[in-house]
């Protein structure tokens, strides 16, 4: 009977960096069309420039922190919700 091997690493930046780089450049046109069109101020705008600012961080917990980015850091339960669906971003 052989002996199990472990498989060759994988290479992450062959297998992603194309859909990486497509991501990227999409959010950079988003972000062209949403201050073309004025609208850059908007609150999820702005927290979604707030999140690309951590990608720049060397930081093993990037993912983490960009999703803390739109989250609602309150604790307390509200009385009523303000809309049926989610927008994405704590205002």
């Amino acid at each position: 009977m052989s002996t199990w091997t472990s498989p060759a690493l994988t290479n992450l930046v062959d297998l992603s960096f194309m859909d990486s780089r497509f991501k990227l450049i999409e959010l950079a046109a988003f972000l062209d069309r949403v201050q073309k069109a004025g609208q850059d101020d908007d609150y999820r705008v702005q927290q979604l420039k707030q999140a690309i600012q951590c990608l720049a961080n060397d930081q093993p917990d990037r993912a983490k922190q960009v999703l803390l980015t739109f989250s609602d850091p309150t604790t307390e339960p509200i009385a009523k919700a303000h809309t049926q669906g989610a927008s994405g971003a704590f205002r």
